[in-house]
């Protein structure tokens, strides 16, 4: 039971960043690269703190990872970028389909021995982000907005596949939190440095500091106990958690387009994990 607490507990703060995301951009007016770096800056003091916490020093010349930290950059730009526009859910959603799409085209790249499910898998979730993409409907969808999340799901995939090599996943997340810094900070020095609001910097802080930082450690210590199918299966509330609160806290529209394609990326992602079953 406390295993199953703690997961919904990381499920929720990893929802979290994509409500936090969209009301500092949104409803607060907050400048979306500002707030990514902001987030980065309180995600990468709060994992430091809980390296040096647990083992004295901060192991940056072990842990880091140039390629990991662009592609985390790469990650939150797009990510705060995206809810300009995008609702909470339905970024989530983009996120995810793109995410498992990146993936399974890097296991066909890498020429790995791809089951017959992950291919239908892929194909399902694929299916599920072009109706939900695709032009035209009541609620149009905004493309570079749209794009911008996508590409935000490839740099977390490029992220994920990165990290699967870390030994110390804690000190590698500090390591690249710390790197990835100036990156987002050079981003919003190229857009003015202009954009600041405290409701803003708040949401920030909290997505990166609590829903990002004190989720990564605590799910890092929750993975280990859950078979890899379980923990692949749990991630899969996410969206559904996001597109929930913005419903709820948000007043975000939820309409039948966006809940088949949901279930159609959800359905597909579900499927690529039956590989092994």
């Amino acid at each position: 039971m406390r295993l199953l607490f703690l997961t919904v507990i990381v499920m929720i703060a990893f929802a979290s960043n994509s409500v936090l995301s969209r009301v500092g951009v949104f409803t607060y007016g907050m400048d979306p690269f500002a707030f990514a770096t902001v987030r980065v800056g309180a995600g990468a003091a709060m994992l430091a703190f809980l390296v040096l916490w647990q083992k004295g020093a901060i192991p940056f010349a072990q842990g880091r990872s140039y390629a990991g930290s662009v592609s985390l950059a790469i990650y939150m730009v797009g990510f705060s970028w995206a809810y300009l526009q995008l609702d909470a859910g339905l970024g989530a959603l983009i996120l995810f389909g793109a995410m498992q799409v990146a993936m399974f085209g890097f296991a066909v790249w890498r020429g790995d021995d791809v089951p017959l499910m992950r291919w239908i898998g892929a194909a399902v979730a694929l299916t599920g982000l072009t109706i939900l993409l695709w032009p035209g409907g009541s609620a149009p969808i905004h493309g570079p907005s749209a794009v911008a999340m996508a590409l935000a799901g490839i740099g977390w995939a490029a992220y994920t596949l990165i990290g699967q090599k870390a030994t110390d996943p804690l000190a590698a997340s500090s390591a690249n939190f710390v790197l990835c810094l100036p990156i987002v900070g050079v981003v919003w020095v190229l857009a003015g440095l202009t954009g600041m609001t405290l409701g803003g910097v708040i949401a920030a802080v909290i997505s990166g500091a609590i829903t990002s930082g004190l989720g990564y450690a605590l799910w890092y210590r929750v993975v280990p106990q859950l078979s890899t199918t379980v923990a692949a299966v749990a991630q899969l509330s996410v969206p559904v958690i996001a597109v929930a609160a913005g419903v709820a806290l948000l007043g975000e529209p939820l309409n039948s387009r966006l809940i088949i394609a949901g279930l159609l990326v959800l359905g597909g992602i579900g499927l690529s994990l039956l590989r092994r079953g």
